[in-house]
């Protein structure tokens, strides 16, 4: 009864994880696109140089 309990846990804690990491893929490529979108969309300055869009 133990080893069939842990492997499904085993089941469990990897589909989780597997899960877990697509979700973190969707989210790292939403800000890949944010990103790559602040190139393209940030203003100029005082001087007609172009600015820095993030504040770091």
């Amino acid at each position: 009864m133990v080893p069939i309990l842990l492997v499904l846990l085993l089941a469990l804690v990897l589909f989780g994880a597997g899960f877990a990491v697509k979700i973190l893929w969707w989210i790292a490529l939403a800000v890949l696109i944010l990103w790559l979108l602040g190139f393209v969309a940030r203003g100029t300055t005082a001087g007609g140089g172009r600015g820095r869009w993030y504040r770091w």
